[in-house]
């Protein structure tokens, strides 16, 4: 297991296997950042000349390994680019996930990348953490590790107690964002409702055993208290599939608590479209559709660990949408947890069928905020890529993730719900709801339309992740190939800003 450690020692003079330098793109030319002076140093008036022959110019992504100078006690020195603002924290954070994908087999690395702030040094261990992130689970041959054992992060910050506090904040962002991306990257055969219901209570074992562990309280409910407890949004759903349906309840409650929030997240363990059937090359990836029941989880966890005075209930409904002789048909009319009636058009369109019903039982835990998150639509994807999220709610709460998610390094767009969304969700004609209507034109704010039906009036937020979850290209900054645990860390800075820290 990998250790990091903050040293206020000289990078030419730190005595490990690899030492990563950041290198700053200046108009004038590639300079290294200030934390790598003594590298600098080291090469004297050939630096210009060495990085220009080496090809380093800075840009962000860049990463140029080679022998160390006389003068750097590391035999080998790696060049990571920050781009042209070596005080900007998503840049650090980024570049300290490509330098953890370029340097293996080093049993100790020496980081001299920005980190003048608590922030900076929160940045280079949570990117260099989860940029080394792998999911070798399935693989038959396993490598032995070649993750350093030993990483420290050099910084004028060393002795300061509040660079060991962000330290010690960015490797539990990073175990919650690595635990996200294991669940969503193991498949839907190990990972159905009741399955991910254990993976979660193993979890909550794990994290709340022990003196001075958090206490978070575990509720998991069954098909059968589901029926009792009225919630046919879930089972509308889980009603098509051999496994059955849960919803994991986690409540994180302080006596020092500041504000109540309430998390719900959407966990559909596969979703084949039911009787309206995807097309088998969107299938694929759909084990990524409990991305926001995970996330909504692992933050929970996560908040729960940094002791952040603020109550989180939070929410998972979780259930897969299979085609069978008991799956839900289009005409179908499913009556809800709040006894809202919803007409149902489109079995594809399940997750808010699961939001609703989540939704419900947050308000009535009467929290003062509520943010769901989930991989709802491909409108979203289409509208804002793979890398940006979509936010719609109330005006406060959508400015208040926003900020979260710049704060976090993930990047979100705020989309309105326009007026006409609420004739186009009430034009039923046998049912209070319609839950999709088939008009291929904002669809993503359609479904936002819908989900506010089952908020109360609360203060509330909404975040489509849809095709952020799942990275299906190449790594880049700290976000590897497969799962990304996208949302999981603007959860929890959320909840950071609630409780007043940030």
């Amino acid at each position: 297991m990998t250790t990091y450690s903050l040293r206020s020692a000289s990078p030419a003079k730190t005595k490990v296997d690899a030492v990563v330098v950041g290198v700053v793109a200046d108009k004038a030319g590639p300079r290294l950042c200030e934390a790598a002076q003594d590298v600098s140093g080291a090469y004297g008036r050939r630096l210009g000349a060495f990085l220009s022959t080496m090809g380093v110019t800075g840009k962000a992504g860049e990463a140029v390994r080679t022998p160390s100078p006389d003068g750097v006690s590391a035999p080998l020195v790696v060049f990571v680019g920050l781009g042209d603002d070596e005080t900007d924290a998503v840049a650090v954070r980024r570049a300290a996930g490509v330098a953890a994908r370029n340097v293996s087999n080093a049993a100790s690395v020496a980081l001299a990348l920005p980190s003048g702030t608590p922030e900076l040094v929160a940045a280079v261990v949570e990117g260099h953490r989860l940029g080394g992130y792998t999911f070798t689970a399935y693989k038959s041959t396993k490598s032995e590790s070649t993750d350093a054992n030993d990483v420290v992060v050099l910084t004028s910050l060393a002795r300061r107690p509040e660079a060991a506090a962000a330290l010690e904040r960015a490797e539990v962002l990073a175990d919650a964002v690595a635990l996200c991306r294991d669940w969503v990257n193991t498949p839907p055969r190990d990972c159905t409702p009741p399955l991910l219901a254990e993976l979660v209570t193993a979890t909550h074992k794990e994290v709340t055993k022990g003196r001075g562990a958090p206490k978070v309280k575990l509720e998991i409910f069954d098909h059968e208290q589901l029926a009792e407890m009225g919630c046919g949004g879930i089972l509308s759903v889980g009603d098509s599939s051999a496994a059955p349906s849960r919803l994991v309840k986690l409540t994180w409650a302080p006596k020092n608590a500041v504000t109540h929030l309430a998390l719900v997240g959407k966990g559909v363990t596969f979703d084949s479209g039911g009787l309206t059937i995807k097309p088998s090359s969107s299938m694929l990836n759909m084990k990524s559709d409990m991305a926001g029941a995970a996330s909504v989880v692992t933050a929970t966890l996560a908040i729960a660990r940094l002791g952040l005075p603020i109550k989180v209930t939070a929410f998972a409904p979780m259930a897969e949408n299979m085609v069978s002789a008991t799956s839900t048909r289009p005409g179908d009319v499913i009556t809800m947890r709040n006894g809202t009636t919803v007409e149902i058009a489109n079995t594809d369109a399940e997750g808010r069928m699961l939001l609703g019903d989540a939704l419900s039982l947050a308000v009535e835990e009467q929290p003062d905020v509520v943010v769901d998150i989930a991989t709802l639509t491909g409108h979203m994807q289409l509208a804002l890529g793979d890398k940006v999220g979509a936010v719609m709610g109330t005006d406060d709460q959508v400015s208040a993730v926003l900020a979260a998610g710049s704060a976090a390094g993930e990047q979100h767009w705020a989309m309105p719900i326009p007026e006409e969304m609420s004739e186009r969700i009430t034009s039923s004609k046998v049912a209070d709801l319609l839950q999709h209507d088939w008009v291929r034109w904002g669809g993503g704010l359609y479904a936002a339309a819908f989900l506010r039906e089952f908020t109360g009036g609360l203060p509330w937020a909404h975040l489509d992740i849809a095709g952020k979850e799942m990275n299906t290209g190449g790594p880049y900054g700290h976000v590897p190939s497969g799962a990304t645990g996208f949302g999981v860390t603007t959860l929890v800075h959320l909840a950071r800003s609630l409780a007043g820290e940030v």
